[in-house]
Order: C-alpha cells, then structure tokens, then sequence
C-alpha cells in the first residue's frame, strides 16, 4: 500500500554541500545546502537554493559567485554545524576548522578538506517562494589528487565518502552496483 506524503518530501536522499562564500576573509562563510544540482553538461550548468532569510543569501546576491564543496562523512559534524548556526553569528571556518584557500576563477574560497570544489559565477536569480534558485554557470572544477584515477582520471566517489540529506538525516553513500550501460551490454 502507498501513502500520501507531503509535498515538500520529494527526491532524496541529495548531496549534502558546503556553498562557500565571500570576497575577502573577514567576509567568507559557509552553508549547507541540499537543494543542489547538476542542469546541463554543455555548457556546465548548475544550481543552488537559498531562503533569502540566510545570512549567505545577500552575499551571493551582491558577489554573484561562489563554490559547491562537496562534503565526506569525515566533514559531517562541520556540515550539519554550518546549517545549523548562522554566518551572522559565527566564524564558520574559524569554528570548524576547515580550511578556506583561494578558488581559481571566483573569489570566494574552496574548503580544502573537500575532494571535490565547483567554482560557481551565478547567471540568474529566480524567486521561487520559500526559496530562491541561484542558476549558475561553472567556471572551473577542482578535485582532491588521491581521488583521481592515474590511467583513467575518474573521480572515485567511494573513496571520497560522499554525504548525503534525507528526510533531516545523513548518510554515507553506499557500494557501486554498476555503470552506465551495464544492463544493456552483450557479454563476452
């Protein structure tokens, strides 16, 4: 039997992300966001989705840029403190001991600790209600080295151990069960 759910329960379990923001140090601040993702390969597009009422929110609306750091179970204290306290109140970086370094083509940093950075320069603002959608083209991706495969220069997610959100609780991602195509190729 299937039960009706509320609305605001929909796709899950969603990258749990650090968005870094920020020109100068004495600015830079963090946020947790699962309302991310990719939109088109070419050119590379992607989102977020703030409450105008974050504290990161005018930031991003003034510098129009910032970067999708995406967090591993190691970083899932700092991850789930950043959403829980406010940039107003507190030095998140300072507080977390992750380490801000300069992005290539954004001012805002990267999180050192983060296997993987996307550097973000925001197209458009869409007002959507409780959230604002912040479209974005990447300008640049950074991966940590030990994540990349030497012959094949993948990303091993695994390795990584990626976060992720469902329903106000995080997880690790689980084992790999294939590639794309697995289930349509000829056997040998």
């Amino acid at each position: 039997m299937k039960h009706d759910w509320k609305p605001g329960n929909m796709i899950y379990p969603l990258p749990a992300v650090l968005v870094s923001c920020g020109a100068t140090p004495d600015e830079y601040t963090l946020l947790t966001i699962s309302w991310v993702g990719t939109l088109c390969s070419d050119p590379p597009l992607c989102y977020i989705s703030v409450r105008p009422q974050r504290h990161s929110h005018a930031i991003l609306l003034r510098l129009r840029e910032y970067v999708i750091n995406l967090t591993t179970v190691p970083m899932a204290r700092a991850t789930d403190w950043c959403g829980a306290r406010s940039g107003r109140d507190h030095d998140k970086f300072r507080e977390t001991r992750l380490t801000p370094s300069p992005a290539l083509t954004v001012r805002a940093p990267i999180i050192e600790e983060s296997p993987l950075c996307i550097e973000c320069r925001v197209r458009d603002v869409i007002p959507l209600g409780s959230h604002d959608l912040f479209l974005s083209e990447v300008l640049n991706v950074r991966a940590d080295d030990k994540y990349l495969d030497p012959v094949t220069g993948k990303f091993d997610l695994a390795a990584a151990l990626p976060l992720v959100y469902s329903h106000g609780e995080y997880f690790s991602l689980g084992r790999r069960l294939g590639k794309f195509g697995f289930s349509v190729e000829k056997k040998k």
